[in-house]
C-alpha cells in the first residue's frame, strides 16, 4: 500500500479544516498509560491524524485486560503494552513519530513535559501521578485525565490549576513522590471515591458492595469497556481542542457523562457539597467497613 497521509485524513475535513490538520499532525503529545482510558485515547488521537507521540507503560498484557483495553488481545497477552500500542498506532499510520519508554519514564518526565504540552493520564498510580501533575505544573503542560468513576468523566488540569491532590485533599501534599506509603495511596483513593460520589450519580450504576471492597483495598478495581472507551474518547475530543486552541469548557473539576439517563453531570456548589460530605462520608465508612 502507498500510504499518503492526505488520504488517510481526508474525511477529518469538516471536522477540523486543512490547517488545522496540519496543526494534529506538527502536535506532539504525552500519553501515560496506554492500557484503558490511556489507551483509548491513544488509539483515537493516532486515527486523527495526530502527528508525534510520547508513550510510555510499565506493564504487560493480561489476561484481565481483554475486558476492556483496545490493544489488548489474546494473542499479545504477555507483551509490553507501550511496545504493542506503539505497532499498533504505526499500522494505522506508518509515518507516525512514536517514542517508547518503559519503567524509566518517570526519571526522564521534566524533559518530556517540556516537549510535550499536552499530556493524557492513562495511569492508576496515585504516586506517579503526583509526579507527573507537579512536573507538568513546572514544564506548564496540560493534563488530561479522569476519576475513578463508573461514570465516564473528564477532567483538564492546566498550569495555573491547582494539583489533584491539593483540590482533593490527598494527604501526599508537601511530599516527596517516592516517599508515598500505601496508606496515602488508599487515603487518596478514598479521597477520589468521596468526591465521585459527591458530585455524580455513580452509586446508582454500580454495585455498591463490590465498590466498597475496592474502597477498602481488596478487590481490584472494576472496569467495563463502554465506560473506560468512552472515557478514552472524552480524552481525546479534549486533546485536539488543546492542540487547536479551541474553548472545550472543561476545567480542572471536570465533568461526569451518565448514558444511563442521559445527562451530563458537573459539580455541585459548594454549599451543597458541604451538607452532603458528612452524608458520603457515613456512606464509605459503611461500604468498607470502617467503624
Amino acid at each position: 500500500m502507498n500510504f499518503d497521509y492526505y488520504s488517510f485524513t481526508g474525511r477529518n475535513i469538516g471536522f477540523v479544516d486543512e490547517h488545522e490538520q496540519q496543526l494534529l499532525r506538527q502536535a506532539r503529545v504525552f500519553v501515560c498509560g496506554v492500557g484503558g482510558m490511556g489507551g483509548a485515547a491513544f488509539m483515537a488521537l493516532a486515527r486523527a491524524g495526530v502527528g508525534k507521540f510520547v508513550i510510555a507503560d510499565i506493564d504487560r498484557f493480561e489476561v484481565s485486560n481483554l475486558n476492556r483495553q483496545v490493544f489488548a488481545f489474546a494473542d499479545e497477552v504477555g507483551r509490553e503494552k507501550a511496545e504493542v500500542a506503539a505497532e499498533a498506532a504505526k499500522r494505522i499510520n506508518p509515518t507516525i513519530e512514536i517514542e517508547v519508554l518503559g519503567e524509566n519514564w518517570t526519571s526522564e518526565l521534566a524533559g518530556i513535559a517540556k516537549r510535550c504540552p499536552v499530556i493524557v493520564n492513562g495511569m492508576d498510580d496515585i504516586a506517579a501521578g503526583v509526579h507527573l501533575y507537579r512536573t507538568a505544573k513546572h514544564a506548564e503542560s496540560t493534563v488530561i485525565d479522569a476519576y475513578m468513576s463508573p461514570l465516564p468523566s473528564v477532567i483538564v488540569v492546566r498550569p495555573h490549576d491547582p494539583r489533584p491532590e491539593e483540590r482533593l485533599g490527598f494527604p501526599t501534599t508537601g511530599k516527596d513522590w517516592t516517599a508515598i506509603t500505601e496508606d496515602d495511596r488508599r487515603a487518596a483513593m478514598r479521597a477520589e471515591i468521596e468526591h465521585v460520589m459527591l458530585h455524580s450519580s455513580s452509586r446508582n450504576y454500580v454495585d455498591l458492595a463490590i465498590a466498597g471492597e475496592v474502597a477498602a483495598g481488596r478487590r481490584s478495581r472494576m472496569s467495563f469497556a463502554p465506560m473506560v472507551i468512552s472515557t478514552g474518547m472524552l480524552m481525546a475530543y479534549e486533546a485536539v481542542a488543546l492542540i487547536l486552541g479551541r474553548t472545550s469548557g472543561t476545567d480542572c473539576r471536570g465533568w461526569f457523562l451518565n448514558p444511563h439517563r442521559p445527562a451530563i453531570e458537573k459539580p455541585r456548589n459548594a454549599l451543597v457539597a458541604a451538607l452532603m460530605r458528612p452524608l458520603v462520608r457515613r456512606a464509605i465508612d459503611q461500604l468498607t467497613g470502617v467503624a
